[in-house]
């Protein structure tokens, strides 16, 4: 029994993180990677979930050029060793979550779960640097999504407000969404992608791989929002 258990059991946890998302909130100049439900108020904590992150890297974008920052790990997320001034970005990704595994036919079989987060000071364009990736393109609402550096087309991107607001749109076929965004305050905007082609992250070999990011930003513009719900009960 606990053999017919185990793969179902697997298949149910990671399900489970993959349906969380990462991302990076700032107040001030303080900035910190989150992991949980950013519209379910729900931040998952250490110890529990938060510990499956094993060495996330984050990266300061400036005007003029790229500079890794630190992260520390506390009990609720990743503290950066700085936030992002004007004009500025922060992209963090984690490429050594562990991989989940399932017995399928005697064979084992890898997934790699990459989770990835942008937090940006403003709508002015940018390149993509995560292997998935949504960037603003210049125009307030309009926003592009990446894969590998290409425009990735018929990705669903749902945007959300820590009160549980949420609308989704799915990707031209140039990668481009566009979104009203009526409130002001916090967003988040989240996409998941999948791709079945083996291959390897860190020398190690997978099955198949499957990718979450995030863009968030604060907007100073719009009517207020309805605050948030109370925060849920992280995992373990």
């Amino acid at each position: 029994m606990k053999k017919l258990l185990l793969p179902a059991l697997l298949a149910l946890f990671a399900a489970g993180a993959q349906a969380h998302q990462v991302w990076i909130e700032q107040t001030g100049t303080r900035a910190i990677l989150r992991f949980g439900e950013f519209g379910d108020n729900l931040r998952e904590t250490s110890p529990g979930l938060l510990d499956k992150f094993v060495t996330p890297t984050a990266t300061l974008v400036t005007r003029t050029g790229k500079q890794p920052l630190q992260l520390d790990k506390t009990a609720d997320g990743f503290v950066l060793s700085r936030g992002a001034g004007a004009g500025e970005a922060i992209v963090v990704e984690e490429a050594s979550y562990p991989y989940f595994e399932n017995q399928e036919n005697g064979a084992t079989r890898r997934l790699a779960w990459t989770p990835a987060a942008r937090f940006v000071t403003d709508f002015a364009a940018q390149s993509p640097l995560l292997t998935f990736d949504i960037v603003p393109t210049g125009e307030a609402g309009r926003f592009k999504v990446f894969y590998k550096g290409q425009p990735a087309p018929k990705v669903t991107v749902k945007a959300v407000i820590p009160n549980g607001w949420s609308k989704e749109v799915v990707s031209d076929a140039a990668g481009l969404v566009r979104f009203d965004l009526p409130w002001r305050g916090a967003y988040v905007l989240e996409a998941h992608h999948s791709d079945k082609a083996a291959g390897e992250r860190n020398g190690r070999p997978y099955d198949s791989a499957s990718f979450v990011t995030s863009l968030s930003f604060v907007q100073a513009q719009g009517s207020p929002a309805l605050p948030p719900g109370p925060a849920a009960t992280p995992g373990k």
